[in-house]
């Protein structure tokens, strides 16, 4: 008992002095705000000597971060909830080929974001039905889900459609608009852009500050004792993963009607699994995801306009490389902002007893 009290007291002891060392602060805070404080001086830097480039380098990054980040929250909600999802690759194609589709036979962009959402919400209903009601391995689940996107969305691809009319337009937020840096960046977007802005803020909201997040939490980290105080957990996960879909399906229709504004084959190229990890970098939060999605899309835009003016005397397919080698870099950093645990109950089935 005295050596047990005595540990215990010194690992206080030790976490005592680790905060006081650092005024309070943990080791990732120091490195994100350090990290948000670079950037911004170099994005300011870089705004004073060439205003235009900067400025569309800027818009790029907010275009792939909008992508990444309803990803991320499909991938997120998923996970909390105890189910891996690596089937966002297979969400975000189908979506996209349904969206494109149904606006360019309809002509209303509107019915076309809608058939996408509906095709997620779909998807993702599917991967519960493997998941949680048959109780598959959910990493073949998700796997069966992205071969079944490409093969489907190959197969009706027709090279002959088109739009018909144009992609969604930017819309101005009045004088936010006309700010310096951030201005054209964040406040001259087109409206699937707003609406992910305003997805990331409630959800954020819903998974930290409600019953319905405080549930999500318990039955991925321990559904059986989340049973016996009468959650269903079955339910719940079926209804988590299927809404988490439908982030996915927006995620499709955002690329084919807004960032694109048409459909090819493979058009997702492997940006659902980027926006895995951008989840796991943004530590399973909304807000940090985003964070991170706008990282990650910096390096995409970044790369896109190396390949614009090029500027590096070597293949597009190098310059390409960069998100991902970016990816692998930070993946493999992860540590130096803090080890993030895995829900408890990550990818085990559940069956009820």
């Amino acid at each position: 008992m005295t050596v047990t009290h005595d540990a215990g007291a010194g690992s206080d002891a030790r976490s005592a002095s680790g905060g006081a060392g650092m005024g309070g602060w943990s080791p990732q805070r120091v490195w994100s705000v350090a990290g948000a404080v670079v950037l911004v001086a170099c994005v300011w830097g870089f705004y004073a000597w060439d205003g235009a480039q900067t400025t569309a380098v800027l818009g790029g990054t907010v275009r792939a971060a909008t992508l990444l980040v309803l990803g991320a929250m499909c991938g997120m909600i998923g996970e909390r909830s105890g189910i891996v999802n690596i089937g966002i690759e297979g969400q975000f194609l189908m979506s996209a080929f349904t969206a494109f589709t149904v606006a360019s036979i309809s002509g209303s962009l509107f019915l076309g974001v809608v058939a996408g959402v509906s095709t997620g919400l779909a998807m993702g209903w599917m991967l519960a039905a493997m998941s949680v009601g048959l109780r598959t391995d959910q990493i073949i689940a998700g796997t069966v889900l992205n071969i079944a996107a490409l093969g489907l969305t190959s197969f009706f691809y027709d090279r002959g459609r088109s739009l018909g009319q144009p992609k969604y337009q930017s819309i101005e937020l009045g004088p936010l608009a006309d700010l310096p840096v951030v201005g054209t960046a964040l406040f001259n977007r087109p409206p699937l852009t707003y609406l992910a802005l305003v997805l990331v803020v409630v959800l954020h909201v819903l998974l930290l500050r409600s019953v319905w997040g405080m549930r999500t939490t318990a039955i991925g980290e321990h559904p059986g004792a989340a049973a016996t105080v009468g959650i269903d957990v079955i339910r719940l996960r079926y209804w988590n993963v299927t809404l988490a879909g439908g982030l996915a399906g927006l995620g499709g229709a955002y690329l084919a009607l807004e960032s694109v504004g048409t459909f090819t084959r493979a058009m997702s190229g492997g940006r659902g699994f980027l926006a895995l990890a951008v989840m796991i970098f943004g530590r399973r939060t909304p807000l940090g995801a985003y964070a991170a999605a706008l990282f990650f899309g910096f390096t995409t835009a970044l790369q896109g306009q190396f390949q614009l003016n090029d500027t590096f005397d070597i293949p597009a397919q190098f310059v390409g490389m960069l998100p991902f080698v970016v990816t692998i870099i930070v993946v493999a950093a992860a540590g130096l902002f803090g080890r993030m645990r895995d829900p408890a109950a990550l990818g085990q089935p559940y069956e009820v007893r």
